[in-house]
């Protein structure tokens, strides 16, 4: 029999004290540190992997790692499997190859990844816990919105795009593949889907999407392979991401990170007639241009301080401008956009210089009637005004040249 052991009372309660402590400290989820080794095989094997792009010298960068690690922790409590959430970081310095990869242009920057692929909006939420958890858990929550009487489908809201399935059963590839681009895709585009009995009216030959654009125009059917990612994904990104999208505050230094110039139609909300003429004329005479120039529409209410900068009033729209992120530029009359090749030509001046030499010197000698002679006009034209909803450095490290990294 073994002796008994008695502690002094202070002994005893430290003892306590540290028992009390080793069973209720939570366990310290540690972050990924992420290198070329392991970088494929750790996103392409998560559900959904939050990843931190830093530089230890940046102070942003150093005051969120406690805030990123605790909200780590938070989530792991509550998404405990390996490979459900996870919380990564990206030396840039160290790893500079990695930051190119994914165009790092300021610290810290948090990139979403879904199963290895990378969503297009990054983080830009509040730099708190509550908020990065917040966050992470609406990225968990179900994409698709599953209707359980086609009625419902008279209440979806036709002001947004809608992408319906009908499938004959949810455990098929066919909605797999579907649950899978809704992930990406759902910030863009609102998912429904209907199962067995209840989708079969609409089944006429087996699984289908239907695309519902927005007001009342004709439903569009997706022809392809149902089991091909690619395929799928690109159809419904081209019915869900807009040839024109809407500049808001809240994108607004999203698509100023994108780097392209804006072309822009400032028009009143209910000037709907307006919005689909530019819609048409884009798609039109720009579409070749997709690439090298954002199709922006803003509310003139919302966005009266760049009307200002160009010396127009709300009174005056609908105004079609140019934000080359240097100096802004009018088009001229809305209804001359209607001429065929007059906005292409706009934007074409663009690309060659003409806009800006035009606007410091006058017309080009090739504009200028015959027997005049060409003057040099002094002017400046007004500075870009969008340029302002571009990161913060009050939030960033910005680098300035992309060949920093």
């Amino acid at each position: 029999m073994f002796p008994a052991v008695f502690l002094a009372f202070s002994d005893l309660r430290c003892s306590l004290l540290l028992l009390v402590t080793w069973v209720f400290t939570p366990v310290t989820a540690e972050i990924t540190s992420l290198n070329t080794e392991n970088i494929d095989d750790i996103l392409n094997n998560a559900d959904v992997a939050l990843v931190n792009f830093y530089a230890d010298w940046c102070r942003f960068s150093q005051m969120l790692h406690p805030i990123f690690e605790e909200a780590s922790n938070v989530i792991k409590e509550e998404y405990p499997s390996a490979n459900q959430v996870v919380f990564a970081r990206v030396d840039c310095d160290q790893h500079s190859d990695i930051a190119q990869r994914y165009r790092i242009s300021k610290y810290p920057t948090l990139k979403l990844f879904r199963n290895g692929m990378m969503m297009k909006r990054e983080y830009r939420g509040q730099r708190s816990v509550k908020a990065l958890a917040d966050y992470i858990r609406q990225q968990k929550s179900d994409p698709v919105q599953e209707l359980h009487d086609l009625a419902e489908i008279n209440t979806i809201d036709r002001s947004k795009r809608n992408i319906i399935g009908y499938f004959e059963q949810k455990d098929s590839e066919n909605y797999r593949v579907f649950e899978r681009v809704a992930n990406i895709l759902h910030d863009d585009c609102a998912f429904y889907s209907a199962f067995g009995a209840v989708s079969k009216p609409e089944r006429f030959s087996g699984d289908s999407i239907i695309y519902k654009p927005p007001g009342s125009v004709p439903d569009m059917v997706y022809l392809g392979s149902m089991t091909n990612f690619d395929g799928t994904y690109n159809w419904i990104q081209d019915k869900c991401v807009p040839l024109v999208r809407e500049i808001t505050f809240e994108n607004g230094e999203e698509l100023t990170e994108e780097g392209l110039p804006f072309l822009i139609l400032f028009h009143m909300k209910e000037d709907t007639e307006s919005l689909e003429i530019f819609q048409n004329e884009v798609a039109r005479q720009l579409i070749s241009e997709k690439g090298s120039i954002n199709f922006l529409h803003a509310d003139c209410d919302k966005f009266r301080h760049p009307l200002l900068h160009i010396q127009k009033t709300p009174a005056d729209c609908p105004v079609i401008a140019i934000d080359s992120f240097r100096h802004m530029y009018v088009f001229g009359d809305f209804r001359d956009v209607l001429v065929p090749g007059k906005l292409k030509q706009f934007v074409f001046d663009l690309h060659s210089g003409k806009l800006h030499r035009e606007f410091h010197h006058g017309p080009d000698p090739t504009d200028t009637a015959p027997g005049q002679q060409p003057q040099d006009v002094a002017s400046s034209p007004p500075e870009s005004s969008f340029q302002k909803l571009a990161p913060s450095e009050y939030r960033y490290t910005l680098l300035r040249d992309r060949d920093e990294l």
